[in-house]
């Protein structure tokens, strides 16, 4: 039997982490690792053409599978187009390991064709970035590589010379069993005493949510049931925590909408659930305020803390529902959502009068059209910019669809490279990607990847030739929008002549049957809507000074629009106001 290599025995430890797939752009100093992925029926070998693409694709199916995910890229410039997507990855705790292949190891330090030093640079956007320089640190440091991307949730970083890859591995290297899921962590008695004390003494309690209350949407309304709490979120928090939620007043941001805003702030005591809300500008500094978290370095960083529990929020749930004192008086969380229906009255008319005839279309229609007629489980991948906003207004959550950005790094491009990630791990499960034209022309030639996998998912491309939220943001600051419009071809006929189903829509009695008909496609498909520019309704009050990029504003939501299905749903939770 013929001696493994350190490139076989890399992809042998991989496989047996978990992961599928490693996604990437050959080139020579990885040309060993990816003839030995050519030959372990374990895994496949993705090519995509850009290597940022391989990192976000990685990041997307870490976050819809919650497993060990893999990019790859060649010595300098290979790996380093890795680092956005990486960025993104590790800001949004999606665990994937990173292999940077390395110039030869005895050229070091030389000045070398194409040097450079992967394990400095992504030091940043990793828990842990080194340098294999012998056989001798296999399969150690492999392993620990993969404990760290696995156990922290984040990106670690293996940086990996082609000529160690081609190596002989060592004999007899001890491998040790892989960690490959996290444990929940449960906070100590003295936190929730000291928890259940503060929640008893007030009076109206408000929950603010994010995306670490995955997974514990059923101990949630529980919480909220017994303590008679409204029950805000952020963006990223929206799919965990906005369905079926009978104590639903919205999302603050700027993007936000409802009484999410005067929730937290009107509240005795407001208590933030697995969220690292960047925006501190927005939460209230003159209340009593309680922060969980599983990653105690969130805990504190956005807002001064009365208390911090470090903990899983669905393990603190459950110590605390049967500790705390059930409330009986209801009057604040009725006033509450009876504001957020009110909110939501008030803005949603803005796009309901003849949108059907409106050219350029709306694209707040599109987006409602669209979140109508995606399937139940669909995955919705999200361009930064404008679609942040059409996703965070129109998409209907229910529990089973999953919606994700780069909504923590802000990159433009990711929808599309998200989308392939997102479709590997369930060609049968339907994968929207919302793109910008600005993105997605960033990006596009990995609409080619698309159809070199004859992966079947649906772009529907927001097409109002700028940079939409670049314009916006010049608009609040008082400037002339410059160097933001786009020239674009018929991006449907770019698609058709990549092999793949593309329609261009301008009318919008066309929209309808051009996306069930991309739907009922079953390869690739892309929908070019050319939408309005013109499209936000700002708010009269907003000055030169209420908002730079992401800033608060003087109104405290800046964004003004419709809300989509979501009216309905405040409605519906109105009904069980009690009337006097």
């Amino acid at each position: 039997m013929a001696k493994q290599n350190v490139a076989e025995q890399f992809t042998d430890i991989v496989v047996r982490a978990g992961v599928k797939r490693l996604y990437g752009v050959v080139g020579d100093s990885l040309n060993p690792v990816v003839d030995a992925v050519r030959r372990n029926p374990g895994i496949d070998w993705v090519h995509v053409r850009h290597e940022e693409t391989a990192a976000f694709a990685a990041g997307a199916e870490a976050q819809i599978t919650g497993r060990l995910t893999a990019c790859a890229g060649s010595c300098g410039p290979g790996n380093l187009h890795l680092i956005n997507g990486l960025y993104d990855a590790h800001r949004s705790m999606a665990p994937v390991l990173a292999l940077a292949s390395h110039i030869p190891s005895s050229e070091i330090g030389l000045g070398y064709f194409q040097e450079t030093h992967p394990d400095q640079l992504f030091r940043e956007c990793s828990h842990y970035s080194e340098l294999i320089s012998s056989p001798k640190q296999m399969p150690r440091l492999l392993q620990t590589a993969i404990q760290h991307a696995v156990g922290r949730s984040g990106v670690a970083v293996v940086s990996l010379p082609g000529d160690i890859a081609d190596q002989p591995a060592p004999e007899k290297a001890a491998e040790t069993a892989l960690v490959t899921s996290r444990p929940t962590v449960r906070p100590g008695d003295a936190e929730i005493d000291k928890l259940v004390e503060l929640i008893d003494s007030a009076e109206r309690v408000t929950l603010f949510c994010g995306s670490g209350t995955a997974g514990a949407h059923a101990e949630v309304m529980k919480f909220a049931e017994k303590i008679k709490s409204p029950v805000g979120h952020a963006l990223r928090g929206k799919e965990f925590i906005q369905y079926d939620n009978p104590y639903d007043v919205g999302m603050s941001g700027l993007l936000g909408y409802g009484a999410a805003y005067e929730a937290t702030h009107e509240c005795d005591l407001l208590i933030l659930l697995g969220t690292d809300f960047p925006y501190n500008a927005f939460l209230p500094d003159d209340v009593t305020i309680a922060q969980v978290d599983v990653r105690p370095e969130h805990l504190g960083r956005r807002s001064k803390l009365d208390l911090a529990v470090w903990g899983d929020v669905r393990e603190t749930l459950r110590c605390l529902i049967p500790r705390v004192r059930e409330k009986t008086n209801r009057r604040f969380l009725d006033r509450m959502l009876k504001k957020h229906a009110d909110a939501l009255e008030g803005v949603v008319k803005a796009y309901t009068r003849k949108v059907e005839k409106h050219v350029p279309i709306h694209p707040e229609y599109v987006a409602s059209v669209l979140d109508e007629l995606a399937d139940d489980d669909a995955v919705f991948t999200v361009d930064t910019g404008m679609c942040n906003v059409w996703a965070a207004r129109y998409l209907t959550p229910n529990g089973r669809r999953r919606v994700i950005g780069s909504f923590s790094h802000g990159s433009m491009a990711n929808a599309l490279p998200m989308a392939i990630g997102a479709q590997f791990t369930d060609r049968g499960r339907q994968v929207v990607s919302m793109s910008g034209d600005g993105g997605f022309s960033m990006l596009m030639g990995d609409f080619l990847t698309l159809v070199q996998y004859d992966l079947p998912v649906k772009v529907v491309l927001f097409n109002n030739s700028s940079l939409g939220m670049v314009e916006l943001e010049m608009l609040v600051a008082g400037l002339p929008s410059y160097g933001t419009t786009n020239k674009n071809p018929d991006f449907a006929a770019v698609a058709r002549a990549c092999g793949a189903h593309g329609v261009r829509v301008e009318k919008p009695k066309d929209l309808p049957g051009a996306l069930k008909d991309a739907f009922r496609h079953k390869g690739p498909a892309l929908v070019d809507v050319v939408t309005d520019p013109n499209a936000l309704s700002i708010p009269p009050k907003i000055s030169a000074e209420m908002v730079t990029g992401f800033a608060l504003s003087a109104s405290k939501i800046v964004l003004d629009g419709g809300v989509g299905r979501m009216l309905q749903m405040a409605r519906s939770n109105l009904r069980n106001v009690p009337r006097p």
